[in-house]
């Protein structure tokens, strides 16, 4: 996946030159499948199936000579559990797709302890029980599910607002689930953040996703802490957050703050 940072192009000037990669790429050896087109930001994430860096680059400089700012190697695979259904439109046909995704974590408080209190067959019921909750959540909303980290999910969003709409009715339908008087009720708490596939370290989303996990980490059974970019978009949206932190998160340099979703009625 390339990156291209202040880009002064429209959806229209973008499309015909990607369809100009299309026309020289196969003598190298290379196929650019697709692109993520963020006027705002002015910023373009392209998805390319290349030998090599100098390959992929070679198209770009042949095409139009507009070369990507960075340029990582990263799994199919990945992309799509982050970034969705790669955009698939005919060669040349200007559209606009932010490449910006939500990251949200969930995590069962305690599992280790429940395991051992209540067995393996009580603790994957339970276990099951919350797969089933957050699945219909992210699905009512549009969410992907990237991966089961073994006591949570984690997904991406699209959009924001959508990631803390998802949060807010998983942490509704675990409450309402606790109303119907389980033996065991099951609390979770969850950590969301945002940003973009290729940031300052060559990961995609390496940044985003560390410091959704962390904000998981600090956040309370039956809680939601969110960074401070999700707080911002989320502005004008109808959701209320409360400052929480600034706490000291591994993989960070500064002190990070934090904000707490108020989700209860």
């Amino acid at each position: 996946m390339d990156r291209h940072d202040d880009v002064d192009i429209s959806p229209e000037e973008l499309a015909h030159a990607h369809a100009a990669d299309l026309a020289v790429q196969a003598k190298h050896g290379v196929s650019y499948l697709s692109y993520w087109f963020d006027p705002a930001d002015r910023k373009v994430f392209c998805l390319v199936d290349a030998p090599s860096r100098d390959a992929a680059e070679a198209v770009h400089r042949e095409a139009h000579g507009e070369l990507a700012s960075k340029i990582i190697e990263v799994e199919g695979h990945l992309v799509k559990s982050f970034l969705g259904s790669i955009p698939a439109h005919p060669a040349g046909e200007a559209y606009v797709e932010s490449a910006f995704r939500t990251i949200l974590f969930t995590d069962i408080v305690g599992s280790t302890d429940l395991t051992q209190r209540l067995g393996d067959e009580k603790a994957m019921e339970l276990l099951r029980t919350h797969d089933l909750i957050v699945r219909a959540e992210l699905a009512a909303v549009g969410g992907d599910e990237v991966k089961h980290t073994g006591d949570g999910i984690m997904a991406s969003f699209a959009s924001v607002a959508r990631g803390i709409q998802c949060a807010i009715a998983i942490q509704r339908a675990l409450d309402a689930h606790h109303q119907q008087g389980p033996e065991h009720p099951i609390h979770v708490r969850i950590g969301v953040s945002a940003g973009e596939p290729v940031a300052e370290r060559d990961d995609l989303f390496g940044a985003a996703v560390q410091l959704a996990a962390r904000a998981c980490d600090h956040a309370a059974a039956g809680s939601i802490l969110v960074s401070t970019a999700v707080r911002e978009l989320c502005v004008g949206k109808g959701f209320t957050f409360d400052a929480r932190g600034p706490y000291e998160l591994k993989g960070f340099d500064e002190l990070v703050p934090l904000y707490e979703v108020v989700w209860r009625e």
